[in-house]
């Protein structure tokens, strides 16, 4: 394969004729060869909406040909919907401000633009992609644009179709009697509609506090160039660029007022995590309730039935495990973890800018990403399949000593207790030995321990 010479500032470098990036780019390709995590894609699209809105507002300024802004508008339409995806090979782990990427993007960008007009340096990608912008802005900028988008294209779409689906269970089991269970012990009865709203009402308020969150991502420090202050952009280049992409994605983004506060802290990303992982929270303790409600078959609690989706075991023929409620969780625990990364990168605002930001990021969208797939898949493939044995749900109810709740304030709790732990010690019915005592007749028992008058 052939090759090409490009020149920077440190010196010529080969590159790949295949390729359409430069000389930036490639020797970050060369000075980081660590691990195989790429920038998302969905940042590399973010920064082509900055691109493209740059490019245009710069030519309403008269600080950019027409002809040229024309040109970059309609390279970065290719770029975010995804025509130029191989030209990103850029690693996560560069530098924090996460200039190779944005340099990435300023030569992809004028490459093309140049070879379409067969001028090889009409564009340069300093001088005209990235005029009146900085890595420092730019980045932060395409980050929070990057979770929005995603937010509301992924997550917030699956996390509705997993609340319909509850919301039929609810309905489809609201007279569906069972026990509950707290310190996993047995409890009172509760209907097993009322168990699922608790799932349902948990994933409702994760959606209020994702949407919370994310108004804090609204606010774009584009225009502080390298600290802050706008160096070498037009005043009116931020609000202008900004209301472009507005209308452009129909998402209320506006000029951040304090742009040094825009980029040194990244703290609505703390903010925004927090939500992933009370999300992760919830989900988890969902999945292991249906977890443990379908343990079994025929040892284990067994009130529910999932589907079985594959064989469970390589030893154990016959055997059906609760897989898609393993990956679920798997991911709940990843997230958890990004978490973490998240809040130490963040705290790592030295002075006037952030160095952690492409990690941060990347962990953020990984949640956002893994969240919402894993949630599809548990949607589709086990919780629109969850079937009540109401008949094994009855006979836990029946047996349940915990029906002895109702009868204390009838015959005191010391006597209800008692009674309880005889049933319990002579493996008989609560009711067998309140009868047997003669602290009520058949008929008071029955009615002050029916159920359905206990939920």
């Amino acid at each position: 394969m052939k090759d090409r010479i490009e020149a920077d500032t440190l010196g010529e470098i080969r590159i790949a004729t295949s390729k359409k990036w430069g000389a930036q780019t490639q020797r970050s390709l060369e000075n980081f060869p660590i691990g195989k995590e790429q920038m998302p894609l969905e940042l590399i699209q973010a920064f082509g909406l900055i691109k493209k809105a740059a490019a245009l507002t710069n030519a309403e300024l008269g600080l950019l040909n027409q002809e040229k802004a024309e040109s970059i508008s309609d390279v970065c339409d290719e770029l975010i919907w995804g025509m130029l995806n191989e030209e990103f090979p850029l690693s996560v782990w560069q530098t924090g401000s996460g200039t190779q990427t944005n340099m990435n993007l300023n030569e992809v960008i004028a490459y093309v633009c140049n070879e379409e007009k067969q001028e090889h340096n009409w564009l340069h990608p300093n001088d005209d992609i990235n005029k009146s912008q900085s890595s420092n802005d730019t980045f932060p900028t395409a980050m929070q644009i990057a979770v929005v988008l995603k937010v509301k294209e992924r997550l917030l779409p699956v996390l509705e179709k997993v609340k319909e689906t509850l919301a039929d269970l609810v309905e489809a089991y609201k007279d569906t009697l069972k026990i509950g269970r707290t310190h996993l012990q047995d409890a009172t009865p509760m209907t097993f509609g009322q168990e699922i709203s608790g799932w349902l009402t948990m994933l409702e308020y994760n959606e209020k506090m994702l949407n919370d969150a994310l108004k804090w991502m609204y606010e774009l420090p584009l225009g502080g160039t390298a600290v802050g202050t706008g160096l070498n952009t037009d005043p009116a280049f931020s609000e202008k660029a900004i209301q472009l992409m507005t209308r452009w994605t129909k998402e209320p983004f506006s000029q951040k007022e304090n742009k040094f506060h825009g980029l040194s802290s990244k703290d609505q990303f703390v903010f925004f995590h927090g939500a992933l992982k009370a999300l992760s929270a919830n989900v988890m303790k969902m999945a292991n309730d249906i977890r443990w409600l379908a343990s079994g078959p025929r040892t284990g609690i067994s009130e529910i039935t999932i589907p079985a989706n594959e064989p469970g075991s390589s030893i154990m023929p016959g055997k059906v495990n609760p897989t898609q409620i393993e990956a679920l969780t798997m991911v709940c625990v990843q997230v958890m973890g990004n978490d973490t990364t998240v809040g130490i990168a963040a705290s790592q605002g030295n002075f006037e800018l952030n160095v952690y930001m492409p990690v941060i990021i990347y962990n953020t969208l990984q949640s956002i990403t893994l969240l919402a797939d894993s949630l599809e898949s548990f949607n589709q493939r086990c919780l629109a399949g969850l079937r009540a044995d109401e008949k094994q749900m009855k006979q836990y109810v029946e047996r349940s000593l915990m029906l002895v709740t109702a009868l204390a304030p009838v015959i005191g709790y010391d006597k209800a207790s008692q009674c309880a732990k005889q049933a319990y010690e002579e493996s008989k019915t609560l009711k067998e030995i309140v009868l047997s005592s003669g602290l009520l007749s058949e008929k008071d028992f029955d009615k002050y321990t029916d159920p359905r008058k206990m939920v």
